[in-house]
């Protein structure tokens, strides 16, 4: 009998969705047997509607259907502030596992998380350790506190002590991204099940097999070591379902409002992972729309990433679907620049050209202005606002999320002294919208990128 990991990671805005959910947590069950680790890579606390509304316990319902075996934390697992991440961590009824982070010089979390364990089956002892992404810091301004380190040297301890506590294998449990291969390169580990980046994913790095399942509990990893390595990912299907889970997550949707629907929509609106990363998709321009609307603003832009995918915008559309596109408590900023800082600030749109961690086709979505970058040069070539060329002495203004303030995660070229007023929360914005005037997003020429595949 070979040892099965199940592995499921970035959870996210799927708990606002009880069927989606019910179906990971009874596909789980189902695979379950006497020698299985059930493992969660990070960001199954947040973001969402539901998380929202609840600081991130309503995962506490979904962890307690599935009765996971360990946790590591995510960049989102600190959208509520550091003491919110350590009390959901002490909370869960899974081992909670950091091995890379610190807080004023001692490790995070201590009373409530372990740097490794071992889970034992009935045939099987299995070591795991846990790593957080040495960038949380930087990607989560909430997480600012905590100093996340290199998660290398990290595992390589964790390894070592396992292995004398005479374990059959070693598991990392990640959701350094990308990282996971040179984990599995640099280390003695014989699995390396990540998360955060979202693309379902397969690799054997150095005899170690790597394995992220994607997010929004659509997949669910099967890994089984033993005589050999076998590793599958399946989709999660209708066979199998958590009553139970369902109609708790259905009562906290009614109870907090977030199941009023709000605007019907005829023509479905893609939220596939490449309509929220790329220019000039319908979700992109409502929602920067929406921005642009709330604030009064001449340009507004939302960074790629900050939407979530998920199913399509159809028919009924509820307060949890728009919230659900933006979840994050971020306020919506009017910030004021220069016609000569606003090109600077539409130059860095296409992230994808200045970012080598990231495709380079990924880009911001944009309201109000048009721009025209040449990707063989690397420069802007050209940007209008209301369809007349900036002028570099006039003053405009810009709706940003404040984590574009706070950050220079995507666009460094303003901060917290160019904001001149704040306009409540941004993702109320997105619902005002879609009251006031409907959802019916076209996609025209806001972002042209003419030698983008040359």
């Amino acid at each position: 009998m070979s040892l099965t990991l199940l592995h499921y990671s970035d959870i996210e805005t799927a708990l606002d969705d009880p069927e989606r959910c019910a179906r990971l947590a009874g596909a789980i069950d189902e695979r379950r047997g006497a020698d299985t680790v059930v493992v969660g890579t990070g960001d199954n606390t947040a973001p969402g509607a539901l998380p929202l509304a609840t600081d991130g316990r309503i995962a506490l319902e979904f962890f307690e259907a599935v009765e996971p075996d360990v946790d590591t934390f995510g960049n989102h697992d600190f959208d509520f502030g550091v003491e919110t991440a350590r009390e959901l961590a002490g909370s869960a009824p899974q081992s909670w596992l950091c091995a890379n982070a610190t807080l004023d010089g001692e490790r995070f979390a201590a009373a409530e998380t372990v740097p490794h364990t071992v889970v034992e089956t009935e045939q099987y002892r299995v070591g795991v350790v846990g790593v957080a992404h040495p960038e949380t810091d930087e990607i989560n301004p909430a997480a600012d506190a905590v100093d996340f380190h290199d998660p290398v040297p990290a595992v390589r301890e964790s390894a070592a002590t396992l292995r004398e506590r005479d374990v059959d294998f070693v598991v990392v449990a990640s959701h350094c991204g990308e990282g996971d291969s040179r984990i599995a390169r640099e280390t003695d580990v014989d699995a390396v099940l990540g998360g955060h980046v979202h693309d379902v994913h397969v690799e054997t790095v150095a005899d170690t097999v790597v394995v992220r399942p994607g997010r929004a509990a659509r997949y669910v990893s099967v890994v089984q070591l033993g005589t050999g390595t076998e590793v599958a990912v399946h989709e999660i299907g209708d066979d199998h379902r958590h009553d139970g889970l369902a109609a708790t997550l259905a009562d906290r949707l009614a109870t907090t409002g977030l199941d009023e629907v709000v605007a019907t929509v005829a023509e479905p609106i893609e939220l596939t992972e490449e309509a929220v990363t790329v220019a000039e998709s319908r979700a992109g321009n409502f929602v920067t729309d929406a921005l642009r609307w709330r604030a009064g603003a001449d340009v507004a832009i939302s960074p790629t990433g900050a939407l979530r995918s998920g199913d399509p915008l159809a028919g009924e559309v509820t307060v949890a679907d728009l919230i659900g596109l933006a979840p994050y408590r971020d306020d919506l900023t009017l910030v004021e620049l220069s016609g000569e800082r606003l090109r600077s600030a539409l130059a860095a749109v296409p992230v994808g050209a200045h970012n080598d961690a990231f495709p380079r086709r990924f880009c911001s979505h944009l309201s109000g202005a048009r721009i025209v970058f040449d990707d063989e040069a690397d420069e802007l070539r050209s940007a209008t606002v209301d369809g007349e060329p900036i002028d570099p002495e006039a003053t405009y203004t810009l709706a940003v999320a404040e984590y574009l303030v706070e950050t220079d995660h995507v666009v460094g070229v303003f901060g917290p002294d160019d904001v001149v007023e704040r306009c409540g929360v941004a993702h109320d914005a997105i619902v005002e919208s879609a009251r006031e005037g409907g959802i019916d997003p076209d996609v025209g020429d806001r972002i042209e990128r003419p030698t983008l595949d040359h």
